[in-house]
């Protein structure tokens, strides 16, 4: 018989230490590229010549002021608009393209009961019938709406309907969640579920990208910033850096509260 191989010792801690290389590069994974992408509607330029990659694990928070680009990006990285330059999805597998879901400012709920919004939603991404109530029932329970499965979704509060928003969103399972100001106009109670719920979905390990007015929302949730001025992507770092670092006048400005009118 041949001789068996001799095993290396493996040192204390190396299998850890292996599954967590293997995690930071399921992290560093690109989901997204945008290569000087920019976004003209008529005579404005809403995006110009954007350079970004978004990748696994990323929470990242887009702030600048009104008019300054951040929802055409959040439309763009979703493909909901063309550009001028490249947008790239990256496979997570072979064949297998990142499921991606977006929550509007105003989520847009139909005139249906609170179970049905979920359920048309699955029914519209092409979930399997068999599929459709539990993951239905499981996201409801998840955003604490079960008990108001059968009420009009419309007649819900301004926090419930946003949580019944992210329910939509969730039952998809996607890799990737798009929110465009998820906490605006609400009470300082109703901010701090969503909040929440937008932490636990990206612990359990969805993609975030949200835009945001609220930079102390921003550090709470973000692990990156982005700001972007006139359509232009000023400035992209790690949340720390960004609140701690020397940055261009224009981002400097903007978090001082000093940025004049355009």
């Amino acid at each position: 018989m041949p001789e068996a191989a001799a095993q290396v010792p493996r040192a204390p801690g190396a299998a850890a230490a292996t599954r967590a290389d293997d995690t930071i590069a399921a992290r560093a994974m690109p989901l997204v590229r945008l290569e000087h992408a920019s976004v003209h509607f008529a005579d404005v330029r809403a995006l110009n010549d954007v350079n970004l990659t978004l990748h696994r694990g990323d929470r990242l928070a887009l702030v600048g002021a009104n008019g300054s680009g951040k929802t055409t990006l959040l439309r763009l990285m979703h493909g909901l608009i063309p550009c001028h330059g490249r947008r790239e999805v990256c496979p997570l597998q072979p064949g297998q393209h990142p499921v991606t879901a977006m929550l509007f400012q105003r989520p847009f709920l139909l005139s249906l009961s609170v179970r049905w919004n979920v359920l048309l939603g699955l029914w519209l991404h092409g979930v399997p019938h068999a599929q459709r109530n539990g993951r239905c029932a499981r996201a409801l329970q998840r955003v604490g709406l079960e008990a108001l499965a059968r009420r009009p979704a419309r007649a819900l509060s301004g926090g419930q309907q946003q949580r019944l928003a992210l329910a939509r969103a969730w039952a998809l399972e996607p890799d990737i969640l798009l929110l465009d100001e998820p906490t605006a106009n609400l009470d300082p109670s109703a901010k701090r579920e969503v909040e929440q719920l937008i932490d636990d979905l990206a612990n359990d390990g969805v993609t975030v990208v949200m835009s945001t007015h609220n930079l102390g929302q921003a550090k709470r949730l973000a692990t990156r910033v982005a700001y972007l001025e006139a359509g232009r992507l000023v400035v992209d770092l790690p949340a720390d850096r960004f609140f701690n670092d020397a940055l261009p006048s224009e981002a400097a400005l903007f978090l001082k509260g000093e940025l004049p009118w355009a």
